[in-house]
């Protein structure tokens, strides 16, 4: 299990919900298979500046109708819209998960792999939908980064097994090793499932301590990973 500190600087749960990322509509929609995968909740975020911003809150939202077709098909894109930003470079990057050719069989890839890892979650838990992922269940350029949130979103409101699953990322990875918690040649990415869940551990185990949503840890390291040169 890793060990995090137990005077790590914890958000409180509005400030974790909140946390809002700019996006630009226009250079998502030629990315999707077709506009009916761009979920509606997205077209009323508010506007900050130049981009709207679509918040941890509204994803959640999105994430309560994934027990269908369409609604699964939102969560994916609402958790890569969140995940990403407004660089034109970071969103083509995520497009390569829909722009293999045929597209319909792309469609029907991704709506079969998507159900079967949000079957594993909500009956056996965030380990086993990882392993999914990762394994079998696979998405081509889907990565940990970006399917644990998919997961995350899917399922800390609603956990199955011991854990709920959060977040882990480049950035929670570097604060991770940032705060001497898990070794020098603890990966950026491509994490195994013993790894994620060592990590489900230890955040789970200081949100105990802490009397918190282990989503308030995962913020934490994020905001600290955020913060190193």
């Amino acid at each position: 299990m890793i060990v995090l500190p137990h005077d790590l600087d914890l958000p409180d749960r509005d400030a974790v919900l909140g946390q809002a990322v700019p996006f630009d509509r226009a250079r998502w929609i030629p990315e999707l298979p077709d506009t009916t995968w761009w979920p509606a909740e997205l077209d009323s975020c508010p506007i900050v500046g130049k981009w709207p911003r679509v918040d941890r809150r509204t994803v959640f939202s999105i994430a309560r109708k994934a027990g269908t077709v369409e609604g699964r098909r939102h969560l994916l894109v609402a958790a890569l819209v969140w995940g990403t930003g407004t660089k034109a470079r970071s969103v083509n990057r995520r497009g390569q998960i829909f722009r293999r050719s045929p597209r319909t069989d792309i469609a029907a890839q991704l709506d079969a792999r998507l159900e079967a890892a949000l079957e594993a979650l909500g009956e056996r838990g965030a380990t086993e939908a990882y392993w999914a992922l990762n394994n079998e269940q696979h998405i081509p350029y889907l990565g940990a980064a970006f399917f644990t949130k998919v997961l995350y979103f899917a399922g800390h409101e609603r956990p199955a097994g011991p854990y709920r699953p959060v977040i882990l990322d480049s950035v929670v990875s570097r604060a991770l090793k940032d705060l001497k918690t898990v070794d020098a040649d603890w990966p950026e990415n491509g994490w195994t499932t013993d790894q994620y869940t060592q990590y489900l551990e230890g955040v789970h185990d200081l949100a105990r301590r802490r009397g918190v949503l282990p989503d308030q840890v995962e913020a934490a390291l994020f905001f600290h990973g955020k913060r190193l040169p």
